[in-house]
């Protein structure tokens, strides 16, 4: 098998070049010689007299030959030559006179004559000139006949010089300092990237007092995290700071497809740097390179990141020493599994996060105060409780719910306040809901109230057990709502909207009571309908919890003394021991949600029929609603206490 890679290197030399463009062209020019067919020599008179057709007549005796050329053409031509004459006569006719001519003159006469055939056509090409065309028709005809031939020669050319499309540099672009906008101060928070990124810049203008410390290495910077946290802006700010050109270009435009396309894209963009002297060149995207070499059997695979490795080590000559390479990727090597060769070239590491509470709200502030004044009620907004419900949304996310905020009130001609953000959240992440696709179902209505009411009073169970007030259950509560629309995007027909918190580390008993809330759907499905009455909206419930046990009893071993990987094992019997556990508890936490869902039966008929009329109900509205039937909640925690408290007493009694 040919290696093409090899190939393409010694087109890089230029001679190389000249003579396989010699070569080509004479080939061509040999095949284009060789094509053309040998013309008659005989003189041609042109004439467009019909009267010399008529004549022929007469004349039949001396005719050697008479052919008709193009007779379905607008203007066929009568090609006739006499007996001994060395010239032959061509008479061009208009397609409405071949007709009659034909008729009243060849048949009637019975003059021999025969449809012009392509061969005679090809050996004749004067006869079907007119007579003051020239060079110019010469050279049109021979445009057309090679038409394919000169596109072959012009495209083979063309890569020559300039090499195959999309084995260019990436679809770099470069970006003059004077060009780039904004400043490091538009990064709201993040103080512990802001000043990684100031010890960068302190590296680069000071290289010579690093080299003072035997660190000579190039200043490779790696940025990694979630799409959307600024990785790219970032660089840009950097870049203007230092007030050096940037080349930025796609990691995944680098693979064009041809092999070696992606090491020539890279080389481009390094001798283009170069030649700035100072410049960074950044890679967007860049992932692809960070996986690691050597596990595809097609070797060539790996070239690109073997000529990045190259590259980041920097030259021995002054020539690229003022090339910054930075890369981003949405993954890390804590997440991914990445070449190890490839991440020590970076000395300099920054991971980007998510923003805090504090920080969501700050961004938040900082996009709504770029709108004209007066289209923000800074008194009707609660910029606290917007940032609390935003949790885990990169700042891109947060810009996009701004946005749509500012779309509803210019459709609805109102000014941006809470209510506004929390809708324009919603169908930001939500998507669109919809009241029409279950309107005229009541059955199913009541269905996915009773699922919805199911999860909440599960998700607060534990406050209410606790012996909080509904004031301080409220408040400890992330509900935002519960809504009975259907929502196409999760292909769902209800949802509770709740917020979150910014905790990266969850206890065992936390996400026992997140399976307990996922579970709350369905069983109170099972409570009000029986155990063959749940139907399939709690598929989705299912599969998180799944996940969640999986996660709980397999990676984590969180009920068990042996704390290992059971994912890790690969063998049947692991899988088997972890299938068992997972049932096990899956009934366990089950049983226990369908336990204490009996004592909300009461509540959830009461509000269930508010939720119906109003299909949405808000946190307010909720808790409003269990402060009117506050004590049919109470009696019935009142009676699982006094359950609670008998089986406690019998179980003594049957010890003693």
């Amino acid at each position: 098998m040919p290696n093409f890679a090899r190939l393409q290197i010694a087109f890089k030399n230029v001679y190389v070049r000249i003579l396989t463009a010699v070569l080509l062209g004479m080939m061509v020019g040999w095949f284009i010689y060789k094509a053309d067919v040998p013309q008659d020599p005989s003189p041609v008179v042109h004439s467009q007299n019909i009267s010399e057709i008529t004549q022929l007549a007469s004349q039949k005796e001396r005719l050697d030959y008479l052919l008709v050329a193009n007779p379905l053409s607008d203007a066929p031509r009568y090609i006739y030559k006499f007996k001994g004459a060395p010239q032959l006569h061509v008479v061009k006719v208009p397609s409405t006179s071949h007709l009659s001519l034909e008729r009243e003159v060849l048949l009637k006469n019975a003059i021999p004559y025969s449809i012009a055939k392509e061969d005679y056509l090809s050996s004749h090409k004067a006869v079907l000139q007119d007579e003051n065309e020239g060079f110019a028709a010469d050279v049109i005809s021979f445009m057309k006949r090679h038409a394919l031939d000169l596109t072959v020669l012009v495209l083979i050319l063309y890569a020559l010089k300039f090499g195959i499309p999309g084995m260019n540099a990436g679809g770099a672009q470069l970006i003059s300092p004077d060009k780039l906008k904004g400043s490091l101060d538009d990064l709201i928070g993040m103080e512990d990237i802001k000043q990684e990124v100031l010890h960068l810049e302190d590296m680069i203008r000071n290289r010579e007092l690093y080299k003072e410390h035997n660190i000579d290495k190039p200043f490779n910077v790696m940025l990694t995290g979630p799409a959307g946290t600024g990785k790219t802006k970032l660089v840009g700010y950097l870049a203007k700071r230092l007030d050096i050109p940037l080349i930025q270009a796609s990691g995944s435009a680098l693979e064009s497809g041809y092999v070696g396309g992606g090491s020539k894209a890279l080389n481009a963009l390094y001798r283009k740097a170069s030649s700035k002297g100072r410049c960074i060149i950044f890679l967007d995207e860049a992932q692809s390179l960070f996986m690691p070499r050597g596990r595809s059997e097609k070797k060539w695979e790996d070239d690109t990141a073997n000529t990045l490795l190259g590259l980041l080590d920097g030259v021995k000559s002054d020539k690229g020493q003022g090339v910054i390479w930075v890369v981003a990727s949405n993954f890390d090597d804590a997440s991914t599994e990445m070449d190890e060769a490839m991440l020590r070239r970076f000395s300099v590491k920054i991971n980007f996060r998510l923003p805090n509470k504090a920080e969501r709200r700050e961004l938040l502030r900082s996009f709504l105060s770029r709108k004209k004044e007066g289209l923000v009620d800074w008194n009707d907004l609660d910029l606290d409780q917007v940032a609390e419900i935003t949790q885990n949304l990169s700042p891109a996310l947060l810009e996009s719910v701004v946005e749509r905020a500012s779309m509803l009130s210019i459709q609805e001609k109102v000014i941006i306040n809470t209510d506004l953000l929390f809708r324009a959240y919603e169908r930001a992440t939500i998507g669109l809901t919809d009241r029409a696709t279950t309107a005229e179902k009541h059955k199913q209505r009541e269905r996915i109230a009773v699922h919805e009411l199911g999860h909440f009073f599960m998700q607060i169970d534990p406050f209410l057990r606790a012996g909080m007030s509904l004031d301080e259950v409220k408040e400890k509560s992330h509900l935002l709502k519960i809504s009975t629309e259907a929502v196409s995007k999760i292909g769902a027909l209800g949802y509770v909207l709740q917020s979150g918190d910014d905790m990266s580390l969850r206890t065992l008993e936390e996400l026992e009571r997140d399976v307990i809330g996922l579970y709350g759907g369905v069983a109170a499905e099972e409570l009000f309908y029986g155990a063959r009455g749940i139907s399939v909206g709690s598929q989705n419930d299912i599969e998180k919890i799944t996940k969640m046990l999986n996660l709980m009893v397999g990676r984590l071993s969180m009920y068990s003394r042996a704390k290992i990987d059971y994912s890790q094992m690969g063998n049947d019997a692991s899988g088997e021991h972890t299938l068992r556990q997972v049932e096990e508890k899956s009934d366990e936490l089950y049983n226990y949600t369908l336990n204490s869902i009996r004592d909300y039966q009461d509540v959830i008929v009461a509000i269930k029929d508010t939720l119906l009329d109003q299909y949405v109900l808000s946190k307010d509205a909720v808790f409003a609603l269990l402060e009117q039937h506050k004590e049919a909640l109470m009696a019935g925690l009142q009676h699982a206490r006094h359950a609670s408290l008998k089986l406690c007493g019998e179980a003594e009694e049957a010890v003693a």
